[in-house]
């Protein structure tokens, strides 16, 4: 089922791909999340969570991000933010984990983190770089 929400002036586009029991996977633009949700049966819209934001930069574990289908490797934007640093070039070799992109989204820097360890195929921002849900950030390949 797809819906059309709204949130603070930004229109996201929401797929239940599955729900059952309180929880829920669904797409918001294009990535994967999994929420829970309260009142009525899994077939009914359920109330979703926000996405899981990513650590700070100060500190905290960094979140890796779920690739689009289609493009393995591909590090996504969590949330519409500004691009402050790019950390790694095209054929950097990566370790899973590591910080490669910082983005400021809410008022709060985020670290980007590689999802696997590789090399850096492709990087598609710059620093400054605005960025919405989901847009990819850039390619790594597993290695």
């Amino acid at each position: 089922m797809k819906y059309q929400i709204r949130i603070q002036e930004k229109e996201f586009e929401v797929d239940i791909l599955q729900a059952a029991d309180g929880r829920a996977r669904v797409a918001v633009d294009g990535t994967a999340y999994e929420v829970t949700y309260s009142g009525g049966q899994p077939a009914a819209v359920p109330t979703v969570s926000p996405p899981p934001r990513p650590a700070a930069a100060s500190g905290g574990t960094p979140l890796p991000r779920t690739p689009v289908a289609g493009e393995p490797g591909a590090l996504m934007a969590p949330i519409p933010g500004i691009i402050l640093q790019i950390l790694v070039q095209p054929g950097d070799p990566v370790k899973a984990g590591q910080i490669v992109a910082v983005m400021e989204a809410m008022k709060m820097e985020n670290n980007l983190a590689a999802e696997t360890t590789g090399t850096v195929r492709e990087v598609r921002v710059e620093k400054g770089s605005e960025v919405s849900t989901g847009d990819v950030i850039m390619i790594i390949d597993a290695g």
